[in-house]
């Protein structure tokens, strides 16, 4: 069976399913499968508004299930989400980034930047984001996501069909390829999960620790650092005394403001 003729027979459900599958943070392709879309409406074999309507549809339903787990769950889903990426080190840091930089309309172009795709959603929900503007702001992002798909699968679909056809020709030494691929891209995997396992960990101290270090002779050593994102933390936020204010989405420059001499002990939201 080929691409189209699988389109003609599951082609709607199979277009929700994958971009469902992927607004919740699975590992799916769901670019490829609007390419594949695209190609199909091409054909006559899909109709584009029904697809375009399921697209939709399935990011943004994925996307607001999300963001009210991202209210309710915090930093507890965001942690989950980044032990199942590639790099838990930069996962939740790379998504903060983009909304210290670019604000909310970060939710417009997340879904076309890998890792962030992800997160925008959750994150907008624990930084309190209301649901109407987060709603309209995903809407206007998963338009455009689907659409800009949708239109390279129409546009190449003598392309696409040539590639198909070059596969059947190509036969047994084409599936030993695409096994050889999945093969290097599953070890590529492992050595990533591998080399970055270190941060799985981090670091902690007991309240009472701390507090009792403060209180000796020692304490002229100790710089405390309050490194709550700028969407949890207010000018009028209650702070630990004597600590200092770094944003953590600038740690390039605010890393400068810190003691080379002391032990540095950070707290978050």
């Amino acid at each position: 069976m080929n691409l189209f003729s699988l389109m003609a027979r599951h082609g709607y459900a199979w277009i929700f399913g994958l971009l469902l599958a992927e607004a919740i943070g699975l590992p799916f392709p769901a670019a490829i499968a609007l390419v594949a879309a695209g190609a199909a409406v091409a054909a006559h074999t899909l109709w584009g508004p029904y697809v375009l309507a399921a697209s939709i549809a399935a990011l943004l339903l994925g996307d607001t299930m999300q963001f009210w787990l991202g209210r309710y769950m915090g930093w507890l889903l965001l942690g989950f989400l980044c032990r199942v990426s590639i790099n838990p080190e930069t996962c939740i840091l790379r998504s903060a980034e983009s909304f210290y930089k670019r604000g909310k309309i970060t939710l417009v172009i997340a879904k076309f930047i890998p890792g962030v795709n992800t997160m925008a959603a959750p994150l907008a929900g624990s930084m309190k984001m209301r649901f109407w503007q987060f709603l309209r702001l995903d809407m206007a992002g998963a338009l455009l996501y689907a659409v800009t798909y949708l239109a390279l699968g129409y546009l190449s679909r003598d392309f696409l069909a040539a590639i198909l056809r070059g596969f059947h020709a190509a036969g047994r030494a084409m599936e030993g390829v695409v096994i050889a691929a999945l093969v290097v891209y599953a070890v590529y995997r492992l050595v990533q999960y591998r080399k970055n396992k270190m941060y799985r960990v981090v670091p902690r101290v007991q309240v009472e620790e701390l507090a009792r270090r403060l209180a000796s002779d020692d304490a002229s050593r100790v710089q405390i650092v309050d490194v709550r994102s700028h969407g949890y933390y207010d000018s009028g936020a209650a702070r630990i005394k004597g600590s200092i204010r770094i944003e953590p989405n600038n740690l390039e420059e605010e890393i400068k403001n810190l003691a080379k001499d002391k032990d540095i002990y950070l707290y978050c939201t």
